[in-house]
């Protein structure tokens, strides 16, 4: 009789599975290479070149939305501007949403106010101005002085020949913004920028402390408490700067329209406005404001140039010493030298912008750097 043994099933699995694995081995692609010599000056002139792609990339995406970034600047500093006033409406017991309501209100019918009261007789004088600009320009030649440099260099005739170019026809407006369509665009474009930067300022202001507390979160725990001390007291000067400047600015503005009446000075408001503008920028502004204002004078007679000028260069000391070292008690002291180089540096890379946010952002650095960079210093 035969005997079958039992077939072994675990056995037969098993058996399957290193046939399968087998089956499945990895295959052999040959030797693996050396690494990639990072020190070939190929691989170095590769790296070079793709980082210097994508440098030159973000410049350009950064170069194409610079004028978002200017609006977004301006609006942070405004934003720090309002802060100490709905700083000053949270301590008398409103929340900061209610503060900066009252903020944007204030601000809102101080410029409606302005607009309805000012702006109409500016328009009017200005476009006088503009209008007058080539016979103005002849009448410099009355004076003596100047006649002479104009016969020795034609200073005076290449200027009128270039505001002949510039305004003939009456047609100042619609060349200077490039036909009508140039003149509509760029109404629309204020109004849109304007409304930009209103809505921005909004937001800056309703999320200035949160927005803060965000960034600090990045900060090591270790290091948060001093970085925050640090950051709080930027904000606050900063703040505290640009409402100052705001102020002396304002002042200098009602000093020149008040005089400008007194003397009997030409086209009166559209100065006082120049001169408000130049008044943000620090130190520069002045020379800049007084340079217009004593030509345009000039332009009535050298006597009311000489009253002008003069009283002018009086408000200046009187700013310096006196209005100046008030309000800017508690906004950041920096050098004159540090000022005046800020505000070429940032006037030539971003024009009144930059002349205007560099004093504040080289005051920031100054701060950082006597707090952190000075110390580090002194204890190696």
């Amino acid at each position: 009789m035969a005997i079958f043994n039992k077939p072994k099933i675990g056995s037969k699995l098993a058996t399957l599975r290193r046939s399968k694995g087998r089956s499945k081995a990895r295959e052999d692609f040959g030797k693996q290479g050396k690494p990639v010599d990072t020190s070939h000056p190929f691989y170095f002139g590769f790296m070079v070149t793709a980082g210097a792609l994508v440098a030159f990339t973000v410049l350009q995406a950064f170069a194409s939305a610079s004028a978002v970034f200017i609006l977004i600047i301006v609006s942070l500093f405004l934003a720090a501007g309002l802060n100490p006033a709905v700083l000053f409406f949270q301590n008398r017991g409103l929340n900061r949403a209610s503060s900066v309501s009252a903020v944007m209100g204030l601000v809102l019918l101080f410029v409606a106010i302005f607009i309805a009261i000012a702006v109409p007789p500016l328009i009017d004088q200005g476009n006088q101005l503009i209008n007058n600009a080539p016979q103005l320009v002849k009448d410099l030649n009355n004076n003596a002085f100047i006649n002479d440099l104009n016969n020795r260099y034609g200073v005076v005739d290449s200027l009128e020949a270039r505001i002949d170019s510039v305004i003939k026809d009456g047609q100042f407006a619609i060349t200077a913004f490039g036909g009508v369509i140039g003149v509509g665009k760029a109404v629309v474009s204020g109004l849109v920028s304007s409304l930009t930067i209103l809505v921005l300022t909004l937001y800056f202001l309703a999320s200035l402390p949160q927005v803060i507390n965000i960034g600090l979160q990045f900060v090591p725990a270790t290091r948060r408490n001093r970085v925050s001390r640090l950051v709080n007291a930027i904000v606050t000067r900063v703040g505290s700067f640009v409402g100052g400047q705001a102020i002396i600015a304002s002042l200098a503005a009602i000093f020149i329209l008040f005089m400008g009446l007194a003397i009997g000075m030409p086209y009166t408001g559209p100065l006082a406005v120049v001169v408000l503008v130049c008044g943000f920028i620090p130190l520069i502004g002045h020379f800049i404001g007084m340079g217009i204002v004593t030509l345009v004078s000039l332009t009535k007679s050298p006597t009311v140039a000489i009253i002008a000028l003069s009283s002018y260069i009086i408000y200046v000391q009187i700013e310096n010493y006196v209005i100046t070292p008030k309000i800017m008690r508690k906004s950041l002291a920096i050098p004159g030298l540090v000022t005046i180089i800020a505000a070429l540096l940032g006037t030539s890379l971003l024009g009144l912008v930059g002349g205007l946010v560099a004093v504040p952002i080289a005051a920031a650095v100054l701060l950082i750097i006597d707090e952190v960079v000075f110390p580090r210093a002194q204890q190696s």
